[in-house]
């Protein structure tokens, strides 16, 4: 005689059985196909575009095809990639050095590209690191890191690297303010010592970049950033928090004020100010610009052919 235990396990057997059959019932294979060919790209073909991915901690940025969803490269850039030799072979490894020593690794964010009148151009990518303020700017010839600049006076930076309308600027801004020449003193002294840093970085015709003015502003948090088009050419936009200059427990004191602010910034009046000699030098701590240089013979379209 069969004992009710086996029957509750002969029952839960048959409704296991059954929900597998009811789980594994395919959606309708029609609308399945047709969600697949709108993204399916066959091989040899080309993708519509380019999706230019920052890698966050890997401190790469990674290239994908859309429709498709491809995978075409990681380009190396602030972390060293030993797959290539990046970081250490001689054309490279320089790139990783900064005024604090060597950091193969680093913390990207919000890949920009270059502008003409508003438009991506195609011709550079920019990368910002956030451990150690800098800003990289990659060929789009080749999808190789061509050039590193280290940005003085700044932590954090966040707020970077924003392209203006030509690409006649990328910006850059602290992200968490610090005393301005860099110097040694209490935390508790923040609202009377520390301050933030929006940077101007120029890019030239062949895309070589250069510090070319810092404008010093409260001690507030600089979080992102967008320029202006059209009409409102010349200005860029920051966005900010910490309007407090709060130094402590900043889940509650940067949280005491119901705004904040944005930073208008007018950068072809601050270009005159300069020009007539109103702006003031300021000893910076060490930094470094590096320029690589590569061999034709190892320049390659690293993004392939689809």
């Amino acid at each position: 005689m069969q004992s009710k235990y086996n029957y509750l396990i002969t029952v839960g057997l048959v409704m296991v059985l059954v929900a597998a059959v009811f789980i594994g019932c395919p959606r309708d294979a029609e609308v399945t196909h047709e969600a697949a060919d709108r993204v399916y790209i066959a091989p040899g073909d080309l993708d519509e575009f380019y999706a230019f991915m920052s890698g966050g901690f890997s401190g790469q940025v990674s290239v994908y095809g859309l429709p498709s969803g491809r995978l075409f490269k990681e380009i190396p850039v602030f972390s060293v990639k030993p797959e290539e030799g990046y970081g250490y072979e001689l054309e490279t490894k320089d790139l990783l050095m900064t005024s604090f020593g060597h950091i193969p690794w680093d913390d990207t964010h919000h890949p920009s590209l270059s502008l003409t009148d508003g438009i991506p151009d195609g011709r550079w990518l920019f990368i910002n690191s956030n451990n150690t303020p800098r800003i990289a700017r990659i060929c789009l010839e080749t999808f190789k890191t061509m050039e590193i600049l280290e940005i003085p006076h700044s932590a954090g930076g966040h707020a970077s690297p924003y392209a203006t309308m030509n690409t006649e600027y990328l910006v850059s801004a602290t992200r968490f303010s610090v005393p301005v020449p860099q110097a040694d003193v209490p935390i508790s002294t923040y609202k009377e010592n520390f301050a933030g840093t929006l940077s101007f970085i120029s890019v030239d015709d062949n895309g070589t970049m250069d510090l070319d003015f810092q404008l010093i502003v409260p001690g507030f948090n600089y979080d992102l950033a967008s320029s202006g088009n059209g009409p409102s050419h010349g200005w860029m936009f920051f966005t900010s928090y910490n309007v407090e200059e709060a130094h402590t427990l900043l889940e509650v004191k940067a949280s005491q004020f119901d705004k904040d602010f944005i930073a208008a910034v007018n950068w072809q009046r601050a270009q005159e100010c300069i020009g007539d000699g109103q702006g003031r030098t300021k000893e910076a701590e060490k930094s470094r610009h590096v320029h690589v240089r590569i061999h034709k013979k190892n320049i390659h379209n690293g993004a392939g052919a689809g």
